[in-house]
């Protein structure tokens, strides 16, 4: 009998520090072990470039960087980010070379749309594992056109409807709906990548920053048109808190791993030097920290919630999904983050807060601890 395939997959990861393993440290052990391990590559790779005008607050770390990816276990990385671009044609390049020489498999971005749409896919024992990556997330041109380098979009339009057209000023509902085009591409890429792989991962860079619980409408749109053509799996990132897990047809949706690997603005030296050495002063900054209440008491780079984190866990077996699981993360002040231990009172706090969130988004999805995992009930 032949043993299960492991893969893991976590949310957005920035290592940037003196010594970029140690953000690792307490994590590389389980990350290891995983047949596949994937992640979300946050920052730009480079030490060059000027930043973009259009990029709100520029996120980079050096090229080295990929090489502590690497060395934490990591083997597929999608670089489909909001931040691609933040540092032009030179810094997005360098990425892409860092990423390759360290030997990762990147996914989502590329020289053009063709190469941002090619999936990765990996054979585990005659098991075949397919990788797409989009961002639903963009500044003006970060995504990939048939000439320009960017990331694999997956855009959406937001629409807002005046509840009581009577009444000025009052409140509105917000719809949001996927770009025609996109979708037909990631089905097209769903179709393909299914005819070559026996399961399919779908990684997507989406969502609402910040705000507890609450999913875009598109994101369903999404996620269910790419379940209904063939996806098994789905891990979404972006947001910088967990949001809830969805079951679908029986496949697991991850709205939203949170943050991983992210440091504290203050370790972000060059990416601070273009605001004058202070990313908090910033008006983006306090725009940002106006969506989540609780923000505004901390003292940290982000709200409270985000430093409650997870590692995706899939096994595979007999090129199908057995189970997903996750195993809950705690995120300290070092940033360097933890796996936690069922009887570590942060186990239970991280685990009811993807059961509140889950029920607040009306999902009824159904979790069971077992030792140190969570397990997600897929049938």
């Amino acid at each position: 009998m032949s043993k299960d395939i492991v893969i893991y997959g976590v949310g957005d990861v920035g290592p940037c520090r003196d010594n970029l393993d140690s953000i690792f440290d307490h994590v590389r052990h389980v990350i290891k072990e995983g047949d596949i391990s994937f992640c979300q590559l946050e920052p730009v790779l480079t030490d060059r470039g000027t930043p973009l005008p259009q990029a709100r607050l520029t996120c980079s770390s050096s090229p080295e960087a990929a090489q502590a990816l690497k060395n934490a276990g990591f083997n597929v990385v999608s670089f489909a980010t909001n931040h691609c671009m933040d540092w032009g044609r030179e810094g997005f390049y360098d990425t892409l070379d860092a990423l390759k020489s360290a030997g990762l498999n990147q996914v989502g971005a590329g020289r053009n749309l063709d190469e941002a749409r090619k999936p990765v896919i990996m054979d585990v024992n005659g098991t075949r594992i397919a990788f797409l990556a989009y961002c639903s997330i963009l500044p003006q041109d970060y995504w990939a056109t048939e000439r320009r380098q960017g990331c694999a979009p997956l855009r959406a339009y937001t629409v807002y409807e005046q509840i009581e057209h009577d009444q000025p000023g009052t409140p509105c509902r917000i719809h949001s709906y996927p770009h025609r085009e996109d979708m037909k591409n990631m089905l097209e890429d769903i179709k393909k990548a299914k005819e070559n792989a026996d399961i399919v991962v779908l990684s997507v860079h989406w969502g609402i920053h910040f705000k507890e619980a609450e999913i875009a409408e598109y994101q369903r749109d999404y996620a269910y048109a790419a379940i209904d053509n063939g996806v098994d799996l789905i891990l979404g990132h972006h947001a910088h808190i967990l949001k809830p897990i969805e079951v679908y047809k029986g496949k697991a949706i991850f709205y939203s791993l949170g943050n991983f690997a992210m440091e504290e603005i203050g370790n972000m030296k060059r990416d601070l030097a273009v605001y004058g050495g202070d990313h908090a002063s910033s008006k983006s900054f306090k725009e940002m920290k106006n969506i989540a209440p609780k923000w505004k008491d901390s003292n940290r780079s982000f709200p409270p919630d985000s430093y409650k984190s997870m590692i995706a866990k899939c096994t595979i077996s007999e090129n199908k999904i057995k189970t997903v699981s996750y195993l809950p993360v705690d995120i300290p002040e070092d940033c360097a983050a933890v796996v936690l231990d069922k009887n570590d009172i942060k186990f239970k706090e991280v685990n009811d807060y993807v059961e509140h969130i889950t029920r607040t988004e009306k999902m009824d999805t159904i979790f069971e601890v077992k030792g140190n995992e969570v397990f997600i009930k897929l049938d």
